[in-house]
């Protein structure tokens, strides 16, 4: 099994939480994880699908499912199908806070599962898997092949393309068709899509919902919900801006990502490297590549924004602790990157001190003291070493 990038965490977390929920997109890998891990651990375990017939009705009394099962560690997956576990699990655990009881796997944020995060408050840790990162592969991998199809472990096992195609066809359809349904969605799948679609078309710009909200004939409050769920299910991404009083007129629009860039060029219809290459969104779709990299490393202490102003300043990523920036990142689709004004001006406004310029190739060299030009390889490693 490809080692994940959450193994540690979530090790260390089944010592110290009575309950711990893996979190992403489905087929992400989050049950190859958590079998994994519980195999690891050599622990007695119960494990419930609750996509089966045969095991949702196994659980039709909870309680005395976790009676019968109080010395195992209870493996529940897909929880969001029977959201009203949640408070029985509150009870049991309540009458048995020990460490590591319950493993739960949903495919969708506490936020769209009832209020969940109310529900085990205190009780629980929340652990999101991403799709693969390049981190997490062989040195070996091509980052071309992991930019154009992205991550979906079931992509990155198989090198044919034609199944590639079907796979994420075939996942986009499942999600508009039954998944966003089920977790509460009133909307047309045609709709959503169009949705989804206008926002791949959007990916790495400024986010205009009122704009969305008149091409889809819906009201603006409207267009906002259709996006809280498709991020609540993990397939898009928003990013805030960077507003902290610097004397600037900061743009305060958020912008967009598609979670996974394999789904974002199947949303697109682009079916080849080379195609993409030809498109005007071959930028925007590497900015989108880069940050789905980032951003699963990025710890809990840790804060990630853009910074533009109303003047054009601006830079594609911020990061900081708390509330300071601390580096900046500009992310270019070209081998010999130039130092523009707006990103050396965004530096200066943000007064950060580590920056970074993210080609896809080539050696690191520096632009300047405090501005390092590197391949997406390195950056990570770099990031790893640096945020811990």
């Amino acid at each position: 099994m490809i080692k994940r990038y959450l193994y540690s965490e979530l090790n260390f977390s089944m010592e110290k939480f009575p309950v711990v929920c893996i979190t992403g997109p489905r087929q992400c890998g989050k049950t190859t994880l958590a079998k994994f891990i519980c195999s690891e651990r050599g622990k007695d375990f119960v494990y419930l699908d609750l996509e089966k017939p045969e095991d949702y009705s196994r659980i039709q009394d909870p309680g005395l499912f976790f009676q019968d099962n109080r010395e195992k560690l209870i493996v529940i997956d897909e929880i969001q199908r029977k959201p009203h576990l949640f408070p029985e699990i509150r009870a049991e655990v309540d009458a048995d806070r020990r460490a590591g009881r319950f493993l739960i796997l949903g495919s969708a944020s506490p936020d769209i599962i009832l209020n969940t995060s109310e529900t085990l408050a205190g009780r629980v840790k929340y652990i999101n898997l991403h799709p693969f990162i390049l981190s997490e592969l062989n040195k070996k991998t091509d980052w071309k092949d992991l930019f154009f199809w992205g991550g979906f472990p079931n992509v990155v096992l198989d090198n044919d393309p034609l199944f590639r195609k079907d796979w994420l066809d075939n996942f986009i359809y499942t999600y508009l068709e039954r998944d966003l349904p089920m977790l509460g969605l009133k909307a047309s799948p045609v709709q959503i899509r169009r949705l989804w679609e206008m926002l791949a078309y959007q990916s790495g710009n400024l986010l205009n919902s009122s704009s969305l909200a008149r091409s889809l004939g819906v009201s603006n409050h409207t267009v906002i919900a259709y996006m809280d769920y498709l991020e609540g299910a993990f397939m898009i991404y928003r990013i805030d801006p960077f507003e902290i009083n610097i004397g600037k007129r900061i743009v305060k629009s958020k912008k967009v990502f598609i979670a996974d860039t394999g789904l974002l060029h199947r949303l697109l219809r682009i079916d080849n490297y080379n195609q993409l290459m030809s498109t005007p969104i071959a930028g925007h779709s590497w900015e989108n590549f880069v940050i789905d990299q980032i951003l699963p490393l990025i710890r809990k202490n840790w804060n990630i924004w853009f910074y533009r102003t109303h003047t054009g300043v601006e830079t594609d990523l911020v990061l900081g602790k708390g509330l300071k920036p601390e580096t900046c990142i500009e992310i270019k689709l070209s081998s010999a990157p130039a130092l523009t004004r707006s990103f050396a001006t965004a530096i200066n406004d943000l007064q950060t001190t580590k920056n970074y310029i993210i080609i896809p190739g080539g050696k690191e060299y520096r632009l300047r003291k405090d501005i390092t030009v590197c391949n997406i390889y390195d950056f990570l490693e770099l990031f790893l070493k640096e945020k811990g």
